[in-house]
């Protein structure tokens, strides 16, 4: 039976440098010395404020948590191509790029402490940490979606999300939402090839998490997510367009989870280590750094310098962890409402009764 074509389509991959440090020259963004540099030491903070976050854990200091090791690329350099009128609306594994948007690494310990007072702080348009599995990408497509009805066209909002969570209901009604809408959002897939013990082959067939979006009507591509400057290039071409009323993107930055799913995890249990040996070969850190090197920007005594100066930064965030003071304790009556109501204000007088008995009891 003849049948008629109606539509084709493809996804392109993009990388601009490759894990041994070389460089595609015409693909190369134009970003300036500070720009790249400031790159650098923020995936290099995240690095050391997640391995520092590890011990603290193990020590019993802070609770479980999600490592971002091995994934500081997507995040940061997305954050990078990011302006203040734009949403950060992330997970849970986007160390890097809340700390591009000026989150202070003592906000992210204090969080993890169990203390919603983590979620506190004065980063420009930037969401708290969320865990629910793909629900932020609805969020950010209401943002974008209201920033777009209120004329708003220097603003996009950008989330990031797992490959698990294109599995998930949220993650398509969000991209049919966002393609229907002409929302000016950018959705990064992490694809880290694990959701928890579950690989990349045994959630889809698809043969990309890019082509997911098409059936939505939305463009996609995939980048190298361990390459800063594909993922830098892909993100800004993205929000360019948003920004210009083209509508949303997705990104799938290729990337792998160096490090358990959460501290709770074993990794050990589901995957092999000659696989996770492969991944460390192809470090986001490490080919950023021979990146700079080779362009004089960087050399062992800066690098030495740089450990230190870190290191400071990140005991000053332990020590600020270890001097927080919680909220009053009926502090979440203060914010389910904009101004005081007589239901809720009887609620916490039965609440801080019931604490006094507690305390006594």
């Amino acid at each position: 039976m003849p049948w008629t074509p109606l539509a084709s389509f493809e996804i392109k991959k993009l990388q601009i440098l490759d894990e041994h440090g070389n460089l595609d020259e015409a693909l190369e963004p134009r970003l300036s010395a500070e720009q790249l540099l400031r790159l650098y030491r923020v995936m290099s903070l995240a690095r050391e404020g997640d391995q520092r976050m590890l011990k603290l854990q193990r020590q019993g200091r802070v609770g479980t948590f999600g490592p971002t090791t091995g994934q500081e690329a997507p995040p940061a350099a997305t954050a990078l191509a990011m302006t203040e009128r734009d949403w950060f609306v992330g997970a849970f594994r986007e160390l890097s790029g809340m700390l591009m948007r000026g989150v202070p690494l003592a906000s992210h310990y204090i969080f993890h402490n169990g203390w919603e007072e983590g979620n506190v702080f004065e980063a420009p348009r930037t969401l708290p940490i969320s865990i629910i599995v793909g629900a932020q990408t609805l969020h950010a497509v209401g943002l974008a979606y209201a920033a777009k009805l209120r004329g708003e066209r220097d603003t996009a909002a950008v989330t990031f999300f797992g490959d698990g969570a294109t599995s998930e209901g949220d993650f398509h009604e969000a991209l049919n939402f966002a393609g229907v809408w002409q929302a000016p959002v950018v959705f990064v897939c992490q694809n880290n090839q694990w959701a928890i013990s579950i690989p990349r082959r045994r959630q889809t067939r698809a043969e990309t998490l890019a082509q997911k979006a098409i059936a939505h009507g939305v463009p996609a591509v995939q980048v190298d997510g361990n390459d800063p400057l594909a993922v830098y290039s892909a993100a800004k071409e993205a929000l360019d367009r948003a920004h210009g009323g083209g509508g949303p993107t997705l990104i799938e930055a290729v990337t792998y989870r160096l490090m358990m799913h959460t501290t709770s995890d074993d990794p050990t249990r589901y995957r092999e280590e000659a696989e996770v040996a492969e991944w460390w070969k192809r470090d986001p850190l490490v080919r950023f750094r021979k990146y700079l090197e080779r362009k004089g920007l960087w050399d062992d005594q800066r690098q030495a310098a740089l450990e230190e100066e870190i290191r400071r930064e990140v005991e000053e965030a332990v020590r600020a962890l270890e001097a927080a003071k919680g909220f009053p304790l009926d502090a979440p009556f203060e914010h389910v409402l904009g101004t005081r109501h007589e239901a809720i204000e009887r609620q916490r007088a039965e609440f801080l009764a019931g604490r006094g008995e507690a305390d006594h009891g």
